[in-house]
């Protein structure tokens, strides 16, 4: 049975891969999204759904030289505790390669390549192969970029799993933090992180005493 369907087992016991983006970008992004139901289109998140129209057929299809392509794919790992939706999957001579689609640019580093170690690491249980590496296809500028998932990605997702986990069990919003992320997110409406700024003193402690010279 699909991880999310299990009504038996504790609360998020499986998360959605897509809260580990989420998460990475910003975790107040996080639970805004999949603790209040809260979420805002916006011009770019309307390109991505847009983008995302031509791989949400879930259907197979094999190419001229051979190599088949799973468009979303449901993936999980039982053990890890998450579960997903693959835009892509390629199967090819060394086994499957996820395809996570992006209508933007891509920064080597950054939250996607989180999503797609997860991805890697659901297909390595489920169909028993090493997946060394996923791909992100940056539709800004139309190119793939690989990305390697080394034990330093790899604990680096655990370590994130771990802690969204522990936040959404939680069921506490962290604040805001008022940064250069707030200007591309389409949750800044609803998020009001300017809200967020703290007088530098207690509104309700006095002023010192000014020296008066008699």
């Amino acid at each position: 049975m699909y991880p999310a369907e299990r009504a038996d087992e504790p609360a998020w016991s499986s998360i959605p891969i897509a809260a580990i983006e989420h998460y990475a970008y910003c975790p107040r992004q996080a639970a805004l999204i999949h603790l209040e139901r809260y979420f805002e289109d916006s011009a770019e998140t309307a390109r991505g759904q847009i983008a995302h129209s031509a791989v949400d057929r879930g259907d197979s299809r094999t190419s001229r030289s051979g190599q088949r392509r799973w468009t979303a794919l449901p993936v999980w790992d039982d053990d890890l505790g998450i579960h997903g939706i693959c835009d892509v999957v390629e199967f090819g001579a060394d086994g499957p390669v996820p395809v996570e689609h992006k209508s933007g640019s891509y920064r080597p580093g950054s939250a996607a390549d989180l999503q797609v170690a997860a991805q890697v690491l659901c297909l390595r249980g489920m169909f028993d192969s090493p997946v060394p590496k996923g791909i992100v296809f940056a539709g800004k500028h139309r190119r793939r970029y690989e990305v390697t998932v080394d034990d330093s990605l790899e604990n680096r997702l655990r370590e994130t799993v771990t802690e969204l986990r522990e936040m959404l069990r939680s069921e506490v919003v962290p604040e805001a933090v008022n940064d250069s992320r707030c200007d591309r997110c389409s949750l800044r409406a609803g998020c009001m992180p300017e809200a967020n700024i703290r007088p530098s003193a207690s509104l309700f402690t006095p002023l010192p005493l000014g020296e008066w010279d008699d």
